[in-house]
């Protein structure tokens, strides 16, 4: 699975899905990388401010990885699409 992601909304939804794909509940989660449920339901929720470290946290936990690459700049894009 690969995925293009550029906003705390997109992660969090990515996050969720791979959390239910799993059959983990969000304090499953937070059990699993020692966070608190709420703080699973504001990433998957996309809400800003979460510490790197939680994120890469939840990537480990879940079997992903984070994979950075030069952005595409494509013809007729807007800013909101970029963010």
């Amino acid at each position: 699975m690969a995925h293009m992601v550029r906003s705390p909304k997109q992660l969090g939804a990515l996050i969720q899905e791979e959390r239910v794909r799993r059959n983990l509940s969000q304090q499953a989660l937070a059990d699993l990388t020692g966070t608190g449920q709420k703080t699973i339901s504001r990433i998957e929720n996309g809400k800003e401010g979460t510490k790197l470290e939680t994120i890469f946290g939840l990537l480990a936990a879940l079997d992903l990885e984070m994979r950075l690459a030069t952005r595409r700049k494509d013809a007729g894009t807007s800013i909101g699409d970029i963010f």
